[in-house]
């Protein structure tokens, strides 16, 4: 091996019944490769729509902030889920674009593979099939959610290291992610807090990130400038407690945006938690360039949020949008985030929850909930799947498996109708 590793970074294929571009983005993948020491990269990324492959798709054009649906193919179901009354698809670019790949291009000397859901595991498993086939001495590093939470079951895969073991390469470097090996990239990722305050007994972060951090302010904006310079459009955080101690992290950024006048838009997909939302932090998100708001709510029903984390109550998300509004946030990009079908359903209210979030003049999203292992709302999950099978983890799967398709798709129509009603959706 050369002194100079030279190392090919792959995010998978998604192996599920629905997927959608929702500013997905190997974050993680790249930032770990930006604390490699002087290595040769090169990227192969399934679920990059910017690819010429979509050239002559109009059905999968982006939207104003660059979401948009893959390619896809429907794929038989595995056994598990034959009483699942759905297709199930593989999505991304179609596998021979890869195994051409693998084919016309020299062996790397390290391959590393981006995991995300636990249920995704057939495209990670796709993968390394096929650079075992074709590139037979190049060592395999699987990293990633699903590796942290099933390490058993990713070591089966057939990968040679899974992220956290002792691994030949040198991670003494301090770069940013490396969003330059994308050309052109339109969207990206930003993380500049780890862990969060809450423990909601749904979520893996209390369990993987002990307490809460924040990158230096000084790095955050070496970070940000980096990804400016690419010309990059849309910013998506995937922080877990974007919003906690505003004062020290978040508004200072906001300032630096505001202050310096850059033109960028900003997004919030893992949910921002409302109740640090006052009317100064409302009005700096919104002068900064944030264009969607996704707001973690799950229930108005105290006893949910007493026994699920206290995340936030009723009168709180009130406040938040209100304040939100008030600084000439558009109503349309405001959403709550929702779950469907958790385990402790017969006190979530659903149906008053909606309501609710529709009396103040907001919309809904429904997140369909996924079991995940070592979590206390994944053990109660037990009784109803098998959880030592990833598959059984699956978002679509679950709450049908539990409550019945029809429950599922009527209160999916009672959500769709509710939110028409929202003035300017």
């Amino acid at each position: 091996m050369n002194s100079k590793p030279s190392i090919l970074l792959i995010n998978p294929p998604i192996y599920d019944f629905a997927a959608f571009d929702f500013w997905l983005q190997p974050l993680g993948m790249l930032a770990f490769a930006g604390k490699i020491a002087d290595a040769d990269f090169k990227l192969f990324d399934f679920l990059n729509r910017a690819n010429p492959f979509y050239d002559d798709k109009p059905k999968y054009k982006s939207d104003n902030w660059d979401r948009g649906s893959f390619y896809s193919e429907i794929i038989p179901k595995p056994d598990v889920f034959k009483e699942i009354p759905r297709n199930f698809r593989r999505f991304g670019l179609p596998s021979e674009f890869f195994i051409n790949f693998l084919k016309t291009n020299n062996p790397a000397d390290f391959v590393l593979i981006q995991t995300v859901m636990t249920y995704w595991y057939l495209g990670y498993k796709e993968v390394i099939d096929a650079v075992k086939t074709n590139w037979p001495k190049s060592k395999i590093i699987l990293g990633g959610p699903y590796t942290m939470i099933c390490p058993n079951h990713a070591k089966n895969l057939g990968a040679d290291f899974l992220f956290g073991d002792e691994m030949p390469l040198s991670t003494t470097a301090d770069n940013p992610p490396l969003w330059n090996l994308y050309k052109n990239p339109q969207t990206v990722a930003m993380k500049i807090t780890q862990g969060c305050p809450f423990k909601c007994t749904y979520c893996t972060v209390p369990i993987f990130n002990k307490g809460f951090t924040s990158k230096p302010y000084e790095k955050i904006i070496e970070e940000f400038d980096s990804i400016i310079s690419l010309g990059v459009k849309n910013i998506a955080f995937y922080d877990d407690a974007l919003l906690y101690k505003a004062d020290e992290i978040i508004k200072p950024f906001l300032r630096y945006v505001i202050e310096n006048k850059i033109k960028v838009s900003f997004h919030t997909p893992n949910a921002l938690n409302a109740r640090f939302i006052d009317s100064e932090l409302a009005q700096l998100l919104v002068n900064a360039g944030f264009k969607t708001f996704y707001l973690g709510f799950e229930s108005r029903a105290d006893e949910f949020q007493k026994q699920t984390g206290s995340k936030i109550f009723d009168t709180e998300f009130a406040n938040s949008v209100k304040n939100l509004i008030d600084a000439d946030a558009e109503r349309n990009s405001i959403s709550a985030y929702m779950i469907l079908g958790h385990p402790k359903t017969e006190i979530q209210n659903i149906e008053d929850s909606l309501r609710y979030v529709n009396s103040l003049g907001v919309r809904t999203m429904l997140a369909d909930f996924s079991p995940i292992p070592k979590t206390p709302d994944g053990k109660l999950c037990e009784k109803f799947v098998d959880m030592s099978e990833p598959l059984m983890h699956n978002k679509t799967v679950f709450p049908i498996i539990v409550y019945g398709d029809d429950q599922i798709n009527r209160i999916k129509d009672m959500c769709r109708i509710l939110n028409q009603k929202v003035k300017g959706t």
